[in-house]
């Protein structure tokens, strides 16, 4: 299959933390880089600059319940494509279940292109509701 985006960025997204992994897939291996944060502001605060640092504008995470949505508003300004998935779409094989490997078959599904975006409103609607 082709690569679509040479960067991409998975997040796996839990209650208390959130486990990324970044797969930079400009040469024929691909390299990934693999960090956890907590979800408290600071911690979102220093994922998106972590994510900056590392020039990935393309991010696909797992709308696991209402977890996603502090760390989806922290990135919305910032990354240029945010993703959010349903988990149907991106469940990893049973049996091989674990955080690192979740996000890091996100990561894979997402720069292949084949994770479709779930419906997220504006922002001004998202308000409102």
């Amino acid at each position: 299959m082709e690569v679509i985006y040479q960067k991409a960025f998975g997040v796996d997204v839990h209650k208390s933390f959130i486990v990324a992994v970044i797969c930079d897939s400009t040469n024929q291996i691909p390299k990934y880089l693999k960090k956890r944060f907590s979800t408290f502001n600071n911690d979102l605060i220093k994922f998106r600059n972590w994510l900056l640092d590392n020039d990935c504008q393309n991010v696909c995470m797992e709308s696991t319940g209402k977890y996603y949505i502090p760390v989806y508003n922290s990135l919305e300004n910032y990354i240029s494509n945010v993703v959010v998935a349903n988990p149907k779409w991106v469940k990893c094989i049973k049996g091989e279940k674990d955080d690192n490997k979740d996000a890091k078959w996100i990561a894979d599904l997402f720069k292949l292109g084949i994770v479709r975006s779930s419906f997220i409103p504006d922002k001004d609607f998202r308000v409102l509701r």
